[in-house]
This record gives C-alpha cells, sequence and structure tokens, in this order.
C-alpha cells in the first residue's frame, strides 16, 4: 500500500442498515472500491436504532487519506454512516415539514436529507389527519455532526423548497 499516501491505520465506521437482505453486502462493497481492508464486522442484528434499522459496525483498515473516499462513497451508495473514526453526530436539530409531504415522496426527502446535509434521521412523527391526498406534517428530529446544524438547516430549507414544503425550524437545539 505504499502508493496510498500513509501507513496502515484502523478505522471504525458505524453504519444503520435496514433489515433486508443484501443490505450487508450494499454496504461493504464501497468499502472495497475505495480500498478499504476488512478487519470486522459486528452486525448487531437483536439491537434496532429508533428509526427500527439495525446497527452495524465495520473495523477497516486502511491509509488515513483513503478513510474519507471510503466514508464518500458509502454515503454516495446511500449508506446512512452514524459514526465515522471520531467524527459523532452529537447535536440535534427538530424541525417540522408541512405539505404534501405523501406525494411529494417522503422516503426520498428523508433520503436526500440524510445523504446532502450529513445528518442522520433519529426520529420521525407523520400526521395525515385528513388522508394522504390532504396537507400532512412531519415532526423530523436529526443528529447532526457538531458545529453544523446550520448547514443541516440550510440543505433542508432548500429540500423543501424543491417540493414545495414549509419548514418550521427549529424546535429544539442541542446547548451550546
Amino acid at each position: 500500500m505504499s502508493d496510498t499516501g500513509g501507513e496502515v491505520q484502523t478505522h471504525t465506521v458505524r453504519l444503520e442498515l435496514v433489515d433486508e437482505p443484501g443490505e450487508l453486502l450494499r454496504a461493504l462493497q464501497p468499502i472495497s472500491e475505495a480500498g478499504g481492508n476488512l478487519l470486522s464486522i459486528y452486525h448487531e442484528r437483536g439491537n434496532l436504532t429508533p428509526r427500527g434499522h439495525i446497527p452495524v459496525e465495520v473495523d477497516i483498515s486502511c491509509a488515513p487519506n483513503r478513510f474519507d473516499n471510503i466514508v464518500d462513497s458509502l454515503r454516495d451508495a446511500g449508506v446512512n454512516v452514524i459514526q465515522a473514526g471520531t467524527e459523532r453526530y452529537d447535536e440535534e436539530l427538530v424541525v417540522v415539514l408541512v405539505g404534501h409531504l405523501v406525494d411529494t415522496d417522503l422516503s426520498d426527502t428523508l433520503r436526500q436529507i440524510e445523504s446532502c446535509a450529513n445528518a442522520s434521521l433519529t426520529d420521525l412523527s407523520l400526521s395525515a389527519p385528513r388522508g394522504r391526498d390532504e396537507t400532512s406534517s412531519a415532526r423530523i428530529r436529526l443528529k447532526t455532526r457538531s458545529g453544523t446544524n446550520g448547514d443541516a438547516l440550510a440543505k433542508l430549507r432548500e429540500i423543501a423548497e424543491d417540493k414545495e414544503l414549509q419548514v418550521i425550524e427549529p424546535l429544539t437545539e442541542a446547548s451550546q
């Protein structure tokens, strides 16, 4: 690995996966393709995250300059990265989205938030009292990297504007 730009180090990546066949393989593929060497995988099948997904911890070895590429590759593949190395999502952002959430594909909205805003969804409450064809609202609780709440909120506003949704922001913030 002399062409990798540094001595090989061990890194830990914590992921959140949907409990469906092939999801673990889908998460491991970008690690391999970006030059990471798998050391161990701890698949916590008996535990669930607040979203009902399975936490998976992956230890890899690679040169330090490859690690960021590995994390980026995971995110590009749509894998929810909860923690990478020393990176932690330790601040919270709570907002309410209002509009035609179902018609504008709520799942897509949440995927965009997680992939573009460097945020992780920890809780979602949806209210559609008049059915899916009328206006609905969703309270969304996100964990963000330290110091990035403003960036996450700006990205959330962009996504909401594209889908003609209103953002009621923020309901709570982490103490500063």
